[in-house]
């Protein structure tokens, strides 16, 4: 047999022990990533700012919306005219959303991602207004968390 031939077999050779070597399972049972105290704590105290701005006047919260608006999208960012808002998460629905992009972007948002179900009160002169039920985004970066001021009052 030729340097060819026995060049062909050690390809073959090397071939079919890469590929038996794909085949192999990995024992264990895979779960859900779960979000830390940590994290969900960071997520709860971007809820309880925004709150207790809104406590302190519109023009307290409308600052804190516009600080804490994800960096990459900041233009996008829309302004509380009116009135304050009041977000009230169920904490027990975060949960991650590495697959969710701001509504007319096709770019997933630097940092990681959560979604909780929130009750969303828009509050005038301390009354309620108006109440919706929905989702809220929070992106967490270097542990600091963002979010996308909603589009409320016009």
């Amino acid at each position: 047999m030729g340097d060819g031939g026995r060049s062909a077999r050690a390809l073959a050779v090397a071939g079919a022990l890469l590929l038996g070597g794909c085949g192999s399972q990995v024992a264990g049972t895979a779960r859900p990533l779960r979000i830390t105290e940590v994290e969900r704590g960071q997520v709860q105290e971007y809820f309880t700012e925004l709150n207790d701005a809104g406590g302190k006047g519109n023009s307290e919260q409308r600052k804190l919306l516009q600080d804490t608006q994800h960096p990459d999208f900041r233009k996008q960012a829309c302004e509380l005219r009116e009135g304050t808002l009041r977000m009230e998460p169920t904490m027990s629905t975060l949960r991650m959303d590495p697959d969710w992009e701001p509504p007319g972007e096709r770019v997933h948002p630097r940092g990681v991602v959560y979604v909780v179900a929130a009750t969303v009160t828009l509050l005038e002169d301390r009354a309620a207004v108006g109440v919706q039920i929905g989702s809220l985004h929070v992106v967490v970066i270097d542990g600091k968390a963002y979010g996308f001021a909603p589009c409320v009052g016009g």
